[in-house]
């Protein structure tokens, strides 16, 4: 079995790709604060997250359709129609922030470095449950008593 049939490293692999690509836009914005006209940008994290949901089999009701693989008669089946998650989709979108300048820039630098700081920490989280479901995979696969 492959890493790549593993939902919830998929999911968490789309969302680490994510975050990194609005690192990248976070610093392209701070960057471009003195440059006059530029508008801030961001990730569309609103699409990336219904696509995640929608690949998770969550609908209105918010169950999760996280799936369990039956590989013999006597397994319990999870919810049906669970897909895999889906490719790293996002998109970039102008995103002002609350002041534009005289010369018509739109980057507030107190703004993007807060958001710099909460995208850092999001991505350690994502990283970090991903370290410990690789932890739990490993231990789930070594022989007892190792």
């Amino acid at each position: 079995m492959s890493m790549n049939n593993i939902q919830v490293f998929q999911i968490l692999r789309d969302t680490m790709a994510m975050l990194g690509a609005r690192q990248k836009v976070l610093a392209r914005n701070i960057a471009n604060a003195d440059t006059p006209g530029y508008t801030a940008r961001d990730i569309d994290q609103k699409s990336f997250r219904r696509a995640l949901e929608s690949a998770m089999g969550q609908g209105a009701k918010g169950a999760s359709g996280l799936s369990l693989k039956v590989t013999e008669p006597g397994h319990l089946r999870g919810p049906a129609g669970a897909s895999g998650a889906p490719g790293a989709q996002f998109k970039v979108i102008q995103a002002p922030d609350s002041e534009t300048s005289m010369n018509g820039n739109s980057v507030v630098l107190e703004e993007q470095v807060s958001r710099v700081a909460e995208t850092r920490m999001r991505y350690e989280a994502a990283a970090g449950l991903y370290e410990k479901s690789m932890g739990l995979l490993r231990l789930a696969l070594s022989r007892p008593g190792r």
